[in-house]
């Protein structure tokens, strides 16, 4: 029963550093390349609306690839793009027709969950990725929250607060384990009168 503990503390030990390790890479790339933070190539978007519903549910985490060239999608295709009435503000939608406006490519596009077509075709430039299949629920509500400046000082804490308890925890651990040994020595050696 110990040893699998010890492998469990050992594994779930392993498994926090190489998360650490890989969260610090992405965010530093990112941040020295200017560019959003990527994992294995995909950014990740939170959902706040249910337009994409039931495919797509609202607090949800997609990944998206991001565009190389933004003229390549096709009718079908989900796509996340740049509102025309302001652009920081991210639509996914599913591309529902292909229109060329000025020998420009323009998507029409459409939530799944809505009735009619978005009512301005989105220029081809606007997009700045599809949308693959991949989604997490609910997980957007916390992505959200940590681009407040409440979240953002919360998720630098809390790191070190796990960290410090995990310190913590392991030094008892060790406190308890050397006092076990030490009682268990003393027990077993022959008493002398």
């Amino acid at each position: 029963m110990k040893t699998l503990a010890k492998w469990t503390g050992r594994a779930f030990t392993s498994l926090f550093v190489v998360v650490i390790v890989f969260a610090l890479y992405s965010v530093v790339s990112s941040r020295v390349s200017g560019e959003e933070p990527q994992i294995l190539g995909y950014q990740l978007k939170s959902v706040l609306s249910g337009s994409m519903e039931p495919g797509i549910k609202t607090g949800s985490v997609i990944a998206i690839k991001p565009s190389k060239d933004p003229n390549i999608y096709k009718e079908g295709d989900v796509i996340t793009y740049k509102s025309i009435d302001n652009a920081n503000v991210l639509i996914t939608h599913r591309i529902m027709e292909i229109q060329t406006i000025d020998s420009q490519v323009h998507y029409v596009t459409k939530g799944d969950n809505n009735d009619a077509n978005d009512t301005k075709p989105i220029p081809a430039m606007n997009v700045v990725g599809h949308y693959d299949g991949f989604t997490i629920p609910y997980i957007g509500y916390g992505l959200n929250f940590y681009n407040t400046d409440a979240g953002k000082i919360i998720l630098l804490i809390l790191p070190g607060i796990l960290l410090v308890g995990y310190a913590v925890y392991t030094t008892w651990r060790t406190i308890a384990s050397i006092e076990e040994k030490d009682e268990k020595e003393a027990s077993e050696s022959p008493k002398t009168v």
